[in-house]
């Protein structure tokens, strides 16, 4: 027998399946949005992110804007770099990169007052840092140019002042050499052994007097050059003394002598000589330089007198302290005659004094030479004051002798005065120029 069931009990059976399928379905749907990374968001979070934005898109725009500055400036530093020296198509360059960048500008102003922003705020940073640095390299640039540049023009001007000065000293020299040459001594070429005079020594003295100091100069460069304490080697020399010419007191040993005594002979004076033959020898000498002698006498008197007085002035430990070595003696000493500018200045020198005793021993009077000795009396009669002031008797002392500077000569009654450096009774110190 069958059970017949009620229809409404069916009904309800069927709306609980359909009710529990709706809830299953829309489980699973969440759970499907869920993984897929859906999340609906609030309307709190969507306020915070839009602000977030929003400042984002700001920042990005200052970024722009002091990248655009940065790139304006550039430009303008290119743009001065091209009038010096004026470069046409540089400028135009430049000019139309600050008119670029000040319309790129000019819209960014404009989308901002209109609210119209449309920048992503992470590429517009890093795009705007990008044209700041490119900026900025360019900048440097430009600077080193222009550093660059002006390096080259002070190299040109050192270039420029270092020939004014090497034409400076070529000129000096020029005319030291038309100073020491023959064409000084125009008074002497038609000269007669009969006809000379005091006043024609004297001319010569002076005349052999300027290569001495112009060798003395030389040597105290080179002292210098080689860190020599000049006070201690003149305190050595001439002790209270301010300044010294070590040279003069030996150029002219001997100068009593014939060929300066170079052999050494005492008995030989002045009065065995033999006048006509050194006045002609003093005019041949007069036109010729020393190493043109030299190269044909070899083994003159000259020759001798010229190394006997460099050996006996520029001692060994003097030549090696100034050049390092003792080359220049060792070719002096074997007869040789050195290239260097010291020797040719020493040589000159020795030429000049040489030549003025050849005049000496022309006259017919003797011709002697005298120094005066340190604390002397000072005396205008026989001494010149080097200091160039007036020696007259002095208000604070006696003034006395410091040392001898230039010689003495004595002719018959002719006195050529001996230059000195005078100093106070009583004064630590001679006077000075």
């Amino acid at each position: 027998m069958e059970t017949i069931k009620p229809k409404s009990a069916l009904k309800s059976k069927r709306f609980g399946k359909t009710f529990q399928k709706v809830i299953s379905l829309r489980s699973s749907a969440t759970k499907i949005a869920s993984s897929n990374g859906i999340c609906i968001l609030n309307p709190n979070n969507i306020k915070d992110n839009k602000g977030a934005r929003n400042r984002a898109v700001m920042e990005a725009l200052v970024a722009r804007l002091f990248a655009g500055v940065t790139t304006i400036k550039a430009a303008y530093a290119e743009l001065q770099m091209a009038q010096h020296p004026y470069n046409n198509d540089s400028i135009q360059a430049a000019d139309q990169a600050v008119v670029d960048e000040l319309r790129a500008i000019s819209e960014l102003k404009r989308s901002f007052i209109k609210r119209d922003l449309d920048l992503s705020p992470q590429i517009t940073i890093m795009l705007a840092e990008v044209q700041e640095q490119q900026s900025l390299m360019k900048t440097y640039e430009i600077t080193i140019k222009k550093l660059q540049a002006e390096v080259d023009n002070k190299e040109r001007n050192i270039s420029s002042l270092k020939k004014h000065l090497h034409d400076c000293v070529s000129f000096n020299k020029s005319l030291e050499k038309k100073l020491n040459s023959s064409g000084s001594f125009s008074i002497f070429d038609n000269l007669k052994l009969s006809a000379l005079n005091p006043t024609h020594f004297l001319h010569f003295l002076h005349h052999a007097l300027r290569p001495i100091r112009s060798f003395v100069k030389m040597m105290i460069r080179e002292m210098e050059n080689a860190h020599w304490d000049l006070e201690a080697a003149v305190n050595f020399i001439h002790p209270n003394a301010v300044f010294t010419k070590p040279s003069h007191k030996t150029i002219f040993e001997g100068f009593n002598y014939p060929n300066f005594n170079v052999q050494n002979d005492q008995s030989v004076r002045h009065h065995n000589k033999n006048q006509s033959l050194y006045f002609e020898k003093f005019k041949k000498l007069k036109s010729l330089s020393p190493k043109q002698y030299l190269t044909h006498n070899p083994n003159s008197s000259f020759a001798k007198f010229l190394k006997a007085k460099y050996l006996q002035v520029v001692h060994a430990k003097m030549e090696c302290s100034l050049f390092g070595n003792l080359n220049q003696r060792k070719m002096v000493n074997s007869g040789g005659y050195p290239e260097s500018p010291f020797f040719t200045a020493f040589a000159e020198m020795a030429w000049r004094v040489w030549s003025l005793q050849c005049l000496a021993l022309s006259f017919e009077e003797e011709v002697s030479i005298f120094q005066v000795k340190k604390n002397a009396r000072f005396c205008e009669v026989y001494m010149e004051c080097v200091t160039g002031e007036s020696c007259d008797d002095s208000d604070s002392g006696e003034l006395r002798v410091g040392f001898t500077v230039v010689p003495g000569f004595k002719m018959g009654k002719t006195v050529i005065q001996s230059q000195v450096y005078v100093s106070l009774v009583g004064s630590s110190s001679p006077a000075t120029s």
